[in-house]
């Protein structure tokens, strides 16, 4: 007997879903377990995986389209099965029925695919390029339009991806002396960016406060444990052992604004911002104080990889007390941060520059990192903020004392 698929509830907030890719078509047979769909909700982009069997009968929702939480996402049953009966007892709800409501929102075209703005305008189905081939140009930010396919009828496929030159992308989007756009869709995960931002923008009194670190001691440790363990540690992890530590010791940092009371969290779980094509997720690395640098740093580097391969859950994301927002590694000085909602801080962390220093009455070469400590004033004033960036600076200025 045929079975509706219905729009999963992905994460706490979802209230619809876009469908960003299907892995399988009309007619085809589906496993348990099969992965049937990526479904791009408001936190992230996900692998949906069937929990029935059966073939592939109807498809309600198309790619790059959006339907509400338990609207028909597929339905499955026997091979020739007679569907329209399911269908029409699904359709049948009263007009003016909020139901019917959200029934009518799914057929309306919404926000679309995982890829980055140059990547999302590769929407002209008449473009003929292989599976794999599509997918690597999503992965690499690559317009289809600018590509002369090598394969049978001039289908684009994989060697032609592979093979582009940056220079002639480039000059085939932009033409000298014609005016020309692209316009790309709002994703689920950017409307939900710009949402919270803005609302803790304009809500919670920002203030800023940015300190200078000597981080020649950071380098040092790290050098020695990465010879040690034979594992990459990174100077965010060192960053993010440091806060921890200093969050333990300053309790007001760890807080939130919640209206009619101030939370103070007495456990500390650490957002840490990753970028990904279509946006920026938070993992959370959950009392990181009591984990050791090699323990932050697999735990990162695995959240990294769930959201590069779009398996990170929304329950990766939830439970920050204080978050972290590292742009070094893009060679960005210094920068500032709006607060990630329920924080009350988080801190932007600028790259190590090599720098001339006075170092006991001579002048020398020495790293420096500049970071800036964004606060709620309804939560944390100056004087606290400016306490705790202190401690976070003698934390990593004598990194032996996180390591005892």
């Amino acid at each position: 007997m045929a079975e509706i698929v219905r729009m999963p509830k992905l994460s706490d907030t979802m209230t619809e879903g876009v469908v960003a890719a299907w892995h399988k078509k009309v007619g085809d047979k589906v496993k348990a377990g099969d992965l049937l769909a990526e479904i791009e909700t408001d936190k992230a982009t996900m692998e949906f995986e069937s929990f029935q069997e059966g073939v592939l009968l109807y498809i309600g929702v198309e790619k790059g389209k959006s339907a509400p939480v338990n609207a028909i996402l597929a339905i499955l049953g026997k091979e020739g099965e007679d569907i329209s009966a399911l269908l029409a007892a699904e359709n049948s709800t009263p007009a003016d029925t909020p139901a019917a409501v959200e029934e009518k929102k799914s057929t309306e075209p919404v926000a679309t695919s995982v890829a980055t703005p140059t990547a999302s305008v590769n929407t002209d189905t008449r473009i003929k390029a292989s599976p794999l081939a599509r997918s690597l140009a999503k992965e690499k930010g690559i317009d289809l339009r600018t590509i002369t396919g090598t394969g049978d009828g001039g289908r684009i496929i994989k060697r032609d991806i592979e093979n582009l030159q940056p220079a002639a992308q480039a000059s085939a989007l932009f033409e000298a002396g014609k005016e020309s756009y692209t316009d790309v869709p709002v994703s689920q995960m950017r409307k939900t960016i710009a949402r919270r931002l803005s609302e803790s923008k304009h809500t919670a009194p920002h203030f800023y406060l940015t300190i200078e670190i000597d981080m020649d001691q950071v380098m040092q440790a790290r050098k020695s444990l990465i010879e040690q363990l034979g594992e990459k540690i990174s100077v965010n992890d060192f960053v993010i052992k440091a806060a921890a530590m200093a969050l333990r010791k300053h309790p007001a940092v760890n807080s939130s604004w919640l209206g009619d009371v101030i939370r103070y969290n007495n456990h500390i779980h650490i957002g840490v911002a990753v970028a990904i094509p279509d946006g920026l997720v938070v993992p959370v690395i959950r009392f990181a104080d009591t984990k050791s640098l090699t323990q932050i740093s697999s735990e990162v580097k695995q959240f990294a990889q769930k959201a590069k391969d779009k398996k990170i859950q929304p329950e990766d994301m939830q439970g920050n007390t204080f978050s972290i927002s590292n742009l070094g590694m893009y060679g960005i000085d210094e920068f500032t941060a709006i607060i990630n909602p329920p924080d009350a801080c988080i801190m932007a962390v600028g790259g190590i520059k090599q720098i001339p220093v006075v170092k006991n009455g001579q002048v020398v070469t020495g790293q420096v990192m500049k970071v800036t400590l964004s606060c709620d004033h309804r939560v944390v004033d100056g004087a606290t903020g400016a306490e705790f960036l202190q401690t976070f600076k003698q934390m990593l200025e004598n990194p032996v004392t996180m390591l005892a």
